[in-house]
């Protein structure tokens, strides 16, 4: 009976039994999609990676599915992988090839050769407006925006709405089923000031504790209208109010209301090894 063997990291953060679940499957040549599938609604976190090899250059190939389908680019997933993969290897530079595109991840190393921080460099991500932004703060369960809401699609289809106050944030009880109906990957609601962010993201399945593929699109959105500048680094802290709290690192650079480049960081750490018999 062959197995299938599979690494659990906690993404977004140092500590263990907090930030994202991720599950990677560090060597998915005999699985096809619906086996794929089938083991990321199985393990049920928000996403699960299957490792293929290389077909563009990149260092591996990866997918990434959710319980309910395949993505084409997510964040956590990206630089969950890249700490997997980047140990062994002793590689500084992890190239992931995505539904998205190549994606690099430049990997940080302590004294005693640890992981301990990566950067991912983020595809430039499209802005669209989004209509009828009143129904979705009803949805939300809030007032106002401080910033138009907008839409940053990167891979991912991420929603950004700006409230006055990281209380504002943590007091939100949106309407999930409604929520749930928008064609979107998530909405996330943020609130701060400076270099220091609190975020929400809510989606079909819930909520959220890290999103990377979000936090390039936050930094983005702050610094085309001016509340933070290009090049800057934001610390956007996610997952509090789930439990699961997580720390991403996010700056957009680019100018005249254009992007140039994203970059998003943080620190995964290995919490479990296991197989699956098939």
């Amino acid at each position: 009976m062959p197995s299938h063997r599979y690494v659990v990291a906690d993404v977004f953060t140092d500590t263990p039994l907090t930030g994202n679940q991720l599950a990677v499957f560090t060597d998915a040549r005999a699985l096809d999609d619906a086996t794929m599938q089938a083991l990321a609604l199985e393990i049920g976190f928000s996403e699960t990676v299957f490792v293929l090899p290389a077909e563009a250059g990149g260092t591996a190939r990866i997918r990434i599915f959710n319980p309910l389908a395949e993505m084409a680019f997510a964040g956590h997933p990206i630089l969950g992988a890249a700490f997997v993969l980047g140990a062994p290897l002793q590689l500084g530079v992890v190239e992931l090839e995505t539904g998205a595109g190549i994606v690099p991840v430049a990997l940080e190393r302590d004294e005693s050769g640890r992981l301990v921080f990566g950067r991912m460099r983020q595809p430039v991500p499209r802005v669209e407006p989004v209509s009828a932004p009143e129904s979705l703060l009803a949805i939300l369960g809030t007032q106002r925006s401080l910033l138009p809401i907008e839409l940053y699609d990167n891979g991912a289809r991420h929603i950004v709405v700006t409230l006055a106050a990281e209380s504002e944030v943590a007091a939100l009880r949106p309407d999930g089923p409604a929520l749930g109906r928008l064609e979107v990957t998530g909405v996330n609601c943020v609130a701060g000031s400076g270099t220091s962010w609190r975020s929400r993201m809510f989606w079909a399945n819930g909520e959220d504790p890290a999103t990377g593929s979000a936090a390039g699109p936050i930094a983005c959105h702050l610094a085309r209208h001016g509340l933070v500048g290009w090049g800057e680094e934001i610390v956007i802290r996610q997952g509090v109010e789930i439990g699961r709290p997580s720390t991403l690192h996010a700056r957009a650079e680019g100018g005249g209301g254009l992007i140039d480049a994203v970059e998003v960081g943080g620190a995964a750490v290995v919490v479990a090894r296991g197989e699956f018999r098939l």
